[in-house]
């Protein structure tokens, strides 16, 4: 079996084993604890297991992390991202913080039995996973004190954010690292490569909608998908005191044939 293959057969294998534990509320021996039932999981489309570690091959490859150091989760949702590193940080810590509720207890339940990973509810409103949010996200402030993490990351959270909100997240993102601190984030960007490929209908997404300071998929719905232009972020990198470790690693998103993921990657080092 091929490796496509073997990977949509772990994914028809895992949604068929959570319709079973959710008809009859039975727990099956075996499965992972730490992988949700996938009507709680409704960010992306990607395969959970296999997205996970394909980022945690990212964490560790290109960004460095090391299993002593403190690592913040953006948007961590049900615990993607967190579940592999669950047998690397052997002396570090994990926090996560997400604005869906459901999600934040299903992991606080489901990580229970391990001391070193926290997961943290932010009730910032979003018109789509937390209408009734209290906080707005560009006024937002993350619940960690200065210079705590060695690591902080955010898959697929800029993409979904409008400028006030991303750069005040940015801001934030600077604050909590320690300095030689590193931040690894994801994004669609503009630039000339990929701006002419969306001319060539090369794209997955257009992103035809201008906004102030971004652009969208939809105008109707901005945060369902948005891009920055390049040059715009190495602005707000350098005013915000994180250098850029190049180089930048593009997405296949916008055509590219050898882009590493699907979403563009930058890791930077926060100044001392």
């Amino acid at each position: 079996m091929d490796d496509f293959k073997q990977s949509t057969f772990k994914a028809l294998l895992r949604r068929a084993l959570d319709s079973v534990e959710y008809r009859t509320g039975i727990k099956i021996a075996g499965r992972d604890p730490l992988i949700p039932p996938a009507w709680l999981h409704c960010v992306g489309d990607s395969d959970f297991y296999e997205c996970g570690e394909e980022f945690f091959r990212y964490f560790t490859g290109i960004a460095g992390l090391k299993p002593h150091q403190r690592v913040l989760d953006v948007g961590c949702g049900t615990g993607r991202m967190a579940r592999p590193l669950t047998k690397y940080l052997t002396s570090g810590s994990y926090d996560g913080i997400d604005i869906v509720a459901p999600a934040i207890e299903w992991c606080q339940r489901a990580y229970q039995r391990l001391p070193n990973f926290h997961f943290h509810f932010a009730d910032i409103y979003n018109q789509a996973y937390n209408p009734a949010g209290s906080l707005r996200a560009a006024e937002y402030k993350f619940p960690f004190a200065d210079a705590s993490f060695d690591f902080v990351y955010l898959t697929s959270v800029f993409t979904h954010m409008l400028p006030a909100d991303m750069e005040n997240y940015l801001r934030e993102v600077t604050r909590v690292l320690k300095p030689d601190g590193r931040c690894f984030i994801t994004y669609f960007l503009l630039t000339a490569d990929s701006l002419k490929l969306m001319s060539q209908n090369g794209s997955s997404i257009d992103f035809k909608g201008a906004l102030p300071g971004c652009r969208v998929k939809d105008t109707e719905k901005p945060e369902a998908a948005v891009a920055y232009e390049q040059d715009r972020i190495f602005q707000l990198y350098g005013k915000h005191e994180l250098i850029i470790s190049q180089p930048v690693h593009y997405g296949t998103w916008s055509g590219f044939s050898d882009g590493l993921s699907y979403q563009d990657i930058i890791v930077a080092v926060r100044r001392h």
